[in-house]
C-alpha cells in the first residue's frame, strides 16, 4: 500500500513537471509569436528620421491658423505622388495622411486639404492649372511637389529653377503660404538625372523664399535607419507604398506644427528707431 501511495506520488510529480515545461514551451512561442507585432513598424522607422523643413522656414498664415483652431485650407498640388497612385483609399495618400495627423496633433483643428495631385504632370502642366486647381480654392498654404516627372520621363532638371521660382511667386501673390516637396528616393528616381533636380529645387525653394520638405532626404535616411527601399517603394520603383504614403503625410504635418512652435518661442526682433 505504502509503495502503491509512493508510485502515485510520483506520477504526479512527473504530470506536474510536464505541465509547467509544456507552459514553459506555451510562453516562448508565444513570446516568439508576438515579437514581430511588437517590432517598430516601417512607418514607425520612418517617423523616428524627424525630418523638418529646410531653412528659416515662416509659414506665418499657417501658424496663425494653427493657434487659433483654423479654418486652415491647405491645397496639395504635384503628379500622382500626391494623387496616391495605387491607393484606392484618399486618406490613405500623403495629403490624406498629412490631415489626419494634424488633427491628430490638434485636436478641433478646423481643417480643409484639398488633393490636387493628377497623374504624369510636370512642372508647367502644375503651373497651367494653378488658376483652377490651385488659387481658386483660396489656400491658407500651398503644398507643390515637383520635379519626379519632368526628370523621370523628360530626362531634363535644366533650365526649371526660373519656372519653378516663377510658380511660387504666383502661388504667394494671393498671401498663401507655400511650401516645396521635392522628388522621392525610389529606384527610378535613382537611375535618371535626380541630382540636377534636386539642385533646381533647392535653388528655387532659396530663391523663392519658401521652405522645402525634403522626401527624397526622409526616405533616404530611412533606409540609412534600416529600412528596405522596398518598404516604402511601391512594385513598380517609383511610387510610395502605403507605408511611404503615410510616413510623407505625417512626417509633413510634423515638420509644419514643429515650425510653428519655433515661430510662437521665438522672440520679436528689437527694431532700433533712428534718433
Amino acid at each position: 500500500m505504502g509503495r502503491l501511495r509512493r508510485r502515485e506520488g510520483e506520477l504526479r510529480t512527473s504530470r506536474i513537471g510536464s505541465l509547467a515545461c509544456a507552459g514553459a514551451v506555451i510562453a516562448v512561442a508565444a513570446l516568439l509569436w508576438s515579437g514581430p507585432a511588437r517590432a517598430q513598424s516601417a512607418t514607425e522607422t520612418c517617423l523616428a528620421v524627424d525630418q523638418r523643413l529646410s531653412g528659416d522656414a515662416t509659414l506665418p498664415r499657417t501658424v496663425a491658423a494653427l493657434k487659433t483652431g483654423g479654418p486652415l485650407k491647405i491645397v496639395a498640388m504635384g503628379s500622382s505622388s500626391t494623387l496616391g497612385l495605387w491607393q484606392s483609399n484618399p486618406a490613405k495618400t500623403y495629403p490624406g495622411m498629412l490631415q489626419s495627423e494634424l488633427q491628430r496633433l490638434n485636436p478641433g483643428l478646423r481643417l480643409e486639404v484639398i488633393n490636387s495631385g493628377r497623374n504624369a504632370d510636370t512642372i508647367p502642366g502644375n503651373i497651367a492649372r494653378f488658376d483652377r486647381d490651385v488659387l481658386a480654392h483660396r489656400p491658407d498654404l500651398v503644398i507643390w511637389q515637383i520635379g519626379t516627372n519632368d526628370v523621370t520621363w523628360l530626362q531634363s532638371a535644366d533650365s526649371l529653377t526660373g519656372r519653378i521660382v516663377e510658380g511660387i511667386r504666383l502661388l504667394k501673390a494671393d498671401g498663401a503660404d507655400v511650401i516645396l516637396m521635392d522628388q522621392q528616393y525610389a529606384p527610378v528616381i535613382l537611375a535618371s538625372q535626380y541630382s540636377k533636380m534636386q539642385a533646381s529645387i533647392a535653388d528655387a525653394a532659396r530663391q523663392g523664399r519658401v521652405p522645402l520638405f525634403s522626401r527624397f532626404e526622409l526616405m533616404r535616411r530611412a533606409v540609412d535607419a534600416g529600412l528596405s527601399m522596398g518598404a516604402l517603394t511601391a512594385w513598380d520603383g517609383l511610387h510610395n507604398s502605403a507605408a511611404g504614403y503615410e510616413c510623407t503625410g505625417r512626417a509633413l504635418a510634423r515638420a509644419i506644427v514643429a515650425t510653428a512652435a519655433a515661430g510662437e518661442q521665438t522672440p520679436p526682433k528689437t527694431v532700433r528707431r533712428r534718433k
